[in-house]
């Protein structure tokens, strides 16, 4: 039954409960309050980046059709950027230059998450250093704020990882809840 959802990789209702399950994971008010992430365009950005690339990067490794479903989740998350954008009142002509910079931001972003997940603990404090907490934004926030993500952004690959092809079908991708991971530890 699977495999003939996504024969023609064009299944919009599943991939929009994808989307939406990864849009409330990346809205989760711990995010923002404890985590120090920005409430503002770029820091939702960032925050839904982060999710979906971790989503992405699960099902890229599972069976057929989990790549082909990781590629039309990236193509809702841009229509949605798309959306976002013109809604916000960014003209015509000017929304093609911010989705490539967007295009160029998620894809950069997702290469570096699957790469610091696959090099370690270390890694990836320094590619949620460098990508969240950009622009000073540690310094306001601090280190155990970078601690929490980190050790919840490693809970969710964990928690991804363990997950069948069923449950992202079922746009139930397993996001822990990331107050879990609020009590102050160093990094």
């Amino acid at each position: 039954m699977i495999f003939r959802l996504f024969r023609r990789s064009d299944n919009r209702a599943v991939i929009e409960g994808l989307y939406a399950a990864v849009v409330a994971a990346s809205r989760h008010p711990v995010l923002y309050t404890d985590f120090g992430m920005g409430d503002t365009f770029e820091g939702r950005f960032d925050c839904l980046t982060l999710h979906a690339a971790l989503v992405v990067r699960r099902l890229n490794a599972l069976e057929t059709p989990g790549p082909e479903m990781a590629q039309d989740l990236v193509d809702a998350v841009f229509r949605h950027f798309d959306r976002t954008l013109r809604e916000m009142g960014v003209g015509d002509t000017t929304v093609p230059k911010r989705m490539k910079k967007l295009a160029e931001a998620f894809l950069g972003r997702s290469s570096a998450y699957d790469e610091a997940l696959r090099e370690g603990h270390d890694a990836l404090v320094a590619a949620l250093r460098r990508n969240i907490y950009s622009d000073g934004v540690i310094a306001l926030h601090g280190a155990k704020d970078l601690a929490a993500l980190t050790r919840y952004v490693e809970a969710v690959a964990e928690a991804l990882a363990k997950a069948p092809l069923q449950a992202f079908v079922d746009a139930r991708p397993p996001f822990p809840d990331p107050a879990r991971f609020t009590a102050e530890t160093s990094i």
